[in-house]
């Protein structure tokens, strides 16, 4: 049996969003990475290159930096379907 295709998500647009929300906060990518527990080449590749980072990471970025998942999984502008109502069950966790 072979694997439904599913399209990869690409994340360039949320690795330039952080690395700007970073800068514009004048936050070295050293300290951000000791205070995450996470390597300046994982951040980087995040940021330059569109990595997909782990769920955990993402979520901390997105928590760090204030910015909405939104504007980078839904298609349609915010509502309140199921995974919207899913997104908001997970960020809950983090408050």
């Amino acid at each position: 049996m072979s694997k439904r295709p599913v399209p990869r998500y690409g994340f360039k647009a949320f690795g330039a969003a952080i690395k700007a929300a970073r800068t514009g906060r004048r936050e070295s990518r050293k300290k951000v990475c000791d205070e995450m527990f996470i390597s300046p080449h994982y951040l980087a590749n995040i940021e330059n290159k569109g990595q997909h980072p782990s769920l955990q990471i993402f979520f901390e970025l997105m928590l760090r930096y204030n910015i909405s998942v939104d504007q980078f999984l839904l298609d349609k502008p915010a509502g309140k379907d199921t995974r919207r109502l899913q997104l908001d069950a997970l960020l809950d966790k983090y408050e």
